[in-house]
């Protein structure tokens, strides 16, 4: 029996072939990706490059996850590869991409995956045993991976499902609802681009906003197309403020350009990557976020004020610069000039370094 929506509107039978027809011709172009016209001459995908696409893509969007994909499998172009790799190159490879504690499980499972033969496994509840896979990420490399039926629910499938069913339940308490109503629909044959075509029908027809309705193959089963108002769907709660955290970041530099660093501990926010010293981030507006807060005495002068966000709160630092040329503290070692761009900075460190000494965190420009 076909799924209905709320209304009784029942979604018909072959939707699932005239979504697929759709992803024949309009599929989206990725790296990771094997497109229905190279499946067609026998080219399947690699679990490898599926599961470090899925990975990035937690959190992140495609086009910021494209050139980081590119050069993690140029440098590590199996799992056995990447295992083998020390983690502070992966941690580096990573700085940039946000959310570090999925570098730390990347590697975490690279490590396993590789002492186990090198295959990952093809289920969902077997792979949800590896580190940093949860219910999406074992569903999506079941699906795309392995060819196997299974829900495949990220944002953009949540719009679509949303609008499809009119579900006015707001989006937070509706995700259960939603992955049934996908279970339903998947297909038996060729499931990996059934979820594939979901979510490209999110990314460039069923947009958040100005959703191009016309070209959307599921027209016909769609119950806001009668409504006029795809845009009010999914419902959503209103988002709370989030909470502030001030605090300071020292930027010591040494007569040869170096900058002095640290690594944060392995544990926690920003785990295992590089940092200038920096204050506690406090709640506290009389937290100490002065020059008198510098790890040691220097000539510490305020170059101004970054701000950062992170998931569960908004950043404040204070940024401070001073001269130094002396050995560097216990726990803390110089990098050179021409070595900061590859050093694991996250990018609320970026910014700090940027506010001190501009472009001195850009990659030099090959000669």
């Amino acid at each position: 029996m076909a799924p209905a929506d709320q209304t009784g509107k029942t979604i018909s039978d072959d939707t699932a072939s005239r979504l697929l027809a759709w992803y024949d011709v309009h599929h989206r172009e990725l790296p990771w990706r094997v497109t229905p016209r190279e499946h067609a001459r026998g080219a399947r995908p690699d679990p490898y490059r599926i599961w470090l696409s899925e990975v990035m893509l937690q959190q992140t969007t495609v086009e910021a996850v494209k050139s980081y994909f590119r050069a993690f499998v140029e440098k590590w172009p199996d799992v056995e590869a990447l295992a083998a790799a020390p983690t502070e190159d992966v941690m580096k490879a990573w700085a940039g991409l946000g959310y570090y504690s999925r570098a730390r499980n990347l590697k975490a499972c690279a490590d396993l995956v590789a002492a186990r033969g090198g295959r990952f496994p093809d289920t969902e509840v077997a792979l949800r045993d590896l580190p940093g896979i949860g219910a999406y990420t074992s569903a999506a490399i079941t699906a795309i991976a392995f060819d196997r039926p299974a829900a495949v629910v990220d944002g953009n499938v949540e719009r679509v499902i949303s609008r499809l069913f009119s579900i006015t339940t707001p989006l937070s308490e509706a995700k259960g609802e939603i992955r049934v109503h996908v279970e339903r629909m998947v297909p038996a044959t060729r499931p990996g681009d059934f979820a594939q075509a979901m979510m490209d029908l999110g990314a460039t027809i069923c947009t958040p906003r100005r959703p191009r309705c016309m070209l959307c193959p599921l027209r016909e089963d769609c119950s806001v197309v009668v409504s006029g108002d795809p845009e009010h769907f999914p419902v959503r709660l209103p988002k709370a403020d989030k909470p502030r955290r001030r605090g300071a970041a020292f930027v010591a530099v040494r007569g040869d350009g170096a900058i002095l660093l640290r690594k944060r501990p392995d544990k926690g926010l920003l785990g295992g990557m590089t940092e200038v010293p920096t204050t506690a981030w406090t709640a506290r507006i009389d937290g100490a976020t002065t020059e008198a807060a510098a790890p040691f005495p220097a000539n510490w002068r305020c170059e101004g004020q970054i701000a950062h966000v992170f998931t569960h709160f908004a950043l404040e630092l204070d940024v401070f610069r001073a001269e130094v040329d002396s050995a560097a503290p216990a726990g803390h070692f110089w990098s050179l000039a021409h070595e900061i761009s590859g050093e694991a900075l996250p990018t609320v460190m970026k910014k700090a370094i940027e506010a001190a000494i501009p472009g001195a965190t850009k990659k030099p420009r090959p000669h």
